[in-house]
């Protein structure tokens, strides 16, 4: 028997206790530590066989599957569930369902899924973790059921939802081969999907990937608002590398079906990758500083902080050649407090820019053409990335920063068949749409329809504001030229004489941004480096900007 003795006893007081109470009950007793032993002073605890046991049987689910699924971890270099969930929390205040699929034949410990509430910085935020030590992580019917019941219980509870997913799928067994175990059932794996979709945008989610994730349960990271994946033990995939084989006769690895270089790069699946697990657990942490509770609760604030780069530097980083590149973070850095911005998918579609900062300690979400890599053109990826990025803002009340330096949507077959019409329209829809506080700032180039997705002035910014450098045009000045006097052009034989010509041309119709200042086009020509101290005012000016509710169900533009 273990007893707690509470009190402010001697060693030999101690021992006369256990000695006598061990003679009194003819058994062998044990002392063991106490808590809040301060409350109760005067009064000794002893613990029964019965809740003895119980605590015995939490401890060993506690300590998770076989040995086999801990050499197996250990294997492939991933930490045990329990020790990835310390590395994200400060504290897991209690847990669910331990106690799922305990009576089972097979051991499973929690159904491998465990799910709670841990605290991060003194905010609740709901959980999910798969056990890959018991069957690999696998969906039994009691962990689904756990995780639904987590989903719908964190949206009662107004909390985020962070998943941290080792699995390989559904669980299978002859016992679940019934139609009553359907996989389509009305409280199987399919609701815990349903529950995501109907979740979104009312508790921010959060998934971070640490296995190979195959078939349907490959659903679960990607639809979590934000995805982190943990390089060379991540992948998620429709159908594993065997079943591609049989299906389709080809042969290729896990890595380079469904790794992170391939939903980072190409499918634009992933936010972030990171090294290691202890990177994402941090990543976790830093994400959620710039998110609310849920959709109706006031953005987390910090102390401001003065930028990386000084501010009133930011007119020497912009060229006055419309087509000379530059990095368009230095203009970030000059813009956003110091070190505060968090980018997300920067290997996917990296002509444009996407991520949190914070100006004047408020989070802010910021859209930026990127003039260094192809000029800041707006591709059928690009227009993809920023719409999901500014839709998920709009959803969570976070404001949104356009910085506008682009030539326009991309031309040419190529991305025709790519769909630049049906993707460039989500993200014209999503800024139109937005109904959190927006501000535009022309940077440089604004030119054909990039200035609409970029929140132009026909898109109810709540300012356009311009720097010095900007150019506001239907075309840039080369294209204008070509397409306005390519007869004169051609016609001039002499190679000096129509350089010299195509140059007065360009000049004639480069538009001058005072004189659009000058006719209300834009609402204010600023010096850029007033630009960070204009929008500290206009973000807090527009704190409580009021919503409007549309005249409909729903638009019809589906991301």
């Amino acid at each position: 028997m273990k007893i707690q003795i509470d009190g402010d006893y001697d060693d030999d007081t101690v021992r006369a206790i256990v000695t006598a109470l061990s003679q009194h009950l003819g058994r062998s007793v044990e002392i063991v530590d106490g808590e809040s032993a301060e409350d109760y002073a005067d009064e000794g605890v002893i613990l029964t066989e019965r809740e003895e046991r119980l605590r015995e049987e939490i401890e060993d689910i506690a300590s998770g599957g076989s040995e086999k699924g801990h050499a197996k971890i250990e294997e492939l270099g991933k930490a045990f569930v329990r020790d990835r969930i310390d590395m994200v929390f400060d504290e897991v205040q209690y847990e669910d369902g331990s106690f799922a699929g305990y009576a089972n034949d097979e051991r499973t410990p929690a159904d491998g899924m465990i799910t709670g509430i841990g605290d991060i910085n003194g905010r609740d935020i709901f959980f999910s973790a798969n056990d890959y030590t018991v069957m690999a992580g696998s969906l039994g019917q009691q962990g689904i059921e756990k995780e639904i019941r987590l989903a719908e219980r964190a949206v009662t509870a107004r909390s985020p939802i962070v998943r941290l997913i080792d699995s390989t799928g559904a669980r299978l067994s002859p016992d679940e081969r019934d139609e009553s175990s359907s996989h389509a059932g009305r409280y199987t794996g399919g609701k815990s999907f349903f529950n995501q979709c109907i979740h979104s945008g009312q508790v921010p989610q959060i998934g971070v990937l640490y296995g190979p994730n195959i078939a349907g349960s490959a659903y679960t990271p990607v639809f979590c608002d934000f995805l982190i994946m943990v390089e060379e033990i991540s992948g998620m995939a429709i159908a594993s590398p065997r079943i591609v084989e049989e299906m389709t006769g080809e042969s290729i690895s896990m890595q380079d079906l469904g790794g992170p270089d391939v939903h980072a790069t190409h499918s634009g699946s992933a936010d972030l990758v990171v090294s290691d697990e202890e990177t994402a657990a941090k990543k976790v942490r830093e994400l959620l500083s710039y998110l609310p509770q849920d959709y109706r609760s006031p953005l987390p604030e910090r102390s401001t902080s003065a930028p990386a780069r000084n501010p009133k530097g930011l007119d020497a980083v912009i060229p006055d050649e419309p087509n000379k590149s530059y990095d368009v973070h230095d203009v970030i850095d000059r813009v956003v407090d110091g070190g505060s911005f968090f980018e997300l998918k920067p290997r996917f579609a990296p002509e444009i820019v996407t991520g949190f900062a914070r100006i004047d300690g408020r989070p802010v979400g910021i859209v930026a053409n990127q003039p260094e890599h192809i000029s800041g053109a707006i591709f059928p990826d690009s227009a993809e990335k920023a719409a999901d990025f500014i839709w998920k803002c709009d959803a969570f009340g976070i404001p949104l920063v356009y910085l506008c330096d682009t030539p326009g949507f991309m031309v040419g077959s190529q991305v025709e068949k790519q769909g630049i019409l049906q993707k460039g329209r989500k993200f014209i829809y999503a800024t139109s749409n937005a109904q959190v506080p927006k501000f535009c700032v022309i940077t440089r180039k604004a030119y054909g329809a990039g200035i609409y997705a970029m929140c132009g002035p026909s898109f109810e910014p709540d300012a356009t504001l311009a720097l010095p450098s900007a150019e506001l045009a239907v075309m840039g000045p080369d294209a204008a030229v070509r397409a306005m006097f390519s007869q004169q052009i051609d016609a001039i034989d002499e190679p000096q004489e129509r350089k010299e010509f195509i140059e007065e041309k360009k000049e004639m119709y480069r538009k001058d941004i005072r004189k659009q200042a000058s006719s209300m086009q834009v609402d204010e020509l600023i010096p850029a480096g007033d630009l960070r101290v204009q929008l500290e005012s206009r973000i807090d000016a527009y704190r409580d900007k009021r919503r409007i509710e549309r005249d409909r169900h729903h638009g019809t533009v589906l991301f």
